[in-house]
């Protein structure tokens, strides 16, 4: 049986593959934000190493996905590169409680300098990653982050390591069609749901990215737009179109899904789901008939992975 299609969410390999590693793309999100971490940190200019040599190991207390080396690696290139540091678990890596996954040496002011912003990124991009994976394991190929980040594009970059769905890489990467935009764009027309056809007759897919996706906030809405894109890929080779119920409950959300299925339109449509949406009840979710859940837990209030740094005794 042949594999099923990866969702159009599915855009972290834009920001790392394991054949290739980091992206330009993610490259250029790590600089901008290791210099703002540096800077915060009270660091101004790279350190070229002063003192005596010290050794130090970095060592995980908790089990999970370690991310962040490259990042690491990076910032160390730049702020100090002085330091050397060897990795006993790269990017992706499951890691258990006690496991060493660093040694670095240089001089003893570099690396005290580095060593809350090492700690920092490791911990909290792993934290993500291991998240990720938690939710991802039981709901696989089917949870996606959303816009709503921290640290940008490194969000994505660790939900996706840890198994997760990029989903938009950023606002210009697909298109997401929202009350708002709606409103500013037909503002001469009454009514969201008159908005949403009205969209859908005449948008340009070719013009919309990676995929188009519009939000929906009742049933007859979901299914207006479901009709819309099925006449049109009647004619017309379009892409499905991601219909986003917005604040559905499970029940809800099971009840459009099979109607759309009882009226042969269920196949033109991706089916997401955002909004309210909690671990606890992740098998409800998962089995309501539904392509994507999509939340910012999985990143957002994450508790980090708890990673220390501890000097070698001579």
């Amino acid at each position: 049986m042949a594999e099923k299609a990866k969702p159009p969410h599915h855009r972290g390999h834009l920001l790392w593959t394991a054949e290739e590693g980091p992206s330009r793309l993610l490259l250029s999100s790590i600089d901008r934000w290791v210099g703002a971490i540096v800077a915060d940190d009270g660091i101004d200019m790279p350190s070229f190493g002063r003192g005596d040599e010290v050794e130090a190991t970095l060592i995980t207390k908790a089990d999970g996905i370690i991310v962040g080396t490259c990042a690491v690696d990076h910032m160390i290139q730049i702020w100090a590169p002085s330091l050397k540091i060897s990795w006993r678990a790269s990017d992706g890596k499951q890691v258990s409680s006690g496991d060493e996954i660093a040694t670095l040496s240089g001089d003893r002011e570099s690396l005290l300098m580095m060593e809350r912003s090492i700690l920092n990124i490791i911990g909290y991009l792993s934290g993500i990653a291991s998240e990720a994976k938690k939710w991802s394991s039981v709901a696989p190929n089917q949870i996606a982050c959303t816009r709503k980040t921290v640290w940008g594009l490194l969000d994505k970059w660790a939900v996706h390591m840890g198994g997760g769905l990029t989903h938009r890489l950023n606002r210009n990467d697909a298109t997401m069609i929202k009350e708002n935009d709606l409103a500013t764009m037909l503002g001469d027309i009454d009514g969201h749901a008159n908005r949403i056809t009205s969209y859908l007759q005449s948008v340009d897919i070719e013009q919309c990215g990676a995929f188009l996706e519009v939000e929906v906030r009742e049933e007859k809405e979901a299914m207006m737009a479901a009709m819309i894109w099925s006449s049109r890929r009647s004619s017309e080779n379009l892409s499905k179109l991601v219909i986003m119920l917005d604040n559905f409950n499970p029940e809800r959300c099971k009840a459009v899904a099979d109607e759309m299925t009882e009226l042969e339109v269920r196949e033109h449509v991706i089916l997401e789901a955002s909004g309210g949406i909690t671990f606890d009840d992740i098998n409800d979710w998962k089995e309501c008939g539904l392509d994507i859940l999509s939340t910012s837990t999985i990143n957002r209030g994450v508790a980090p992975l708890d990673v220390s740094m501890l000097v070698n005794s001579a």
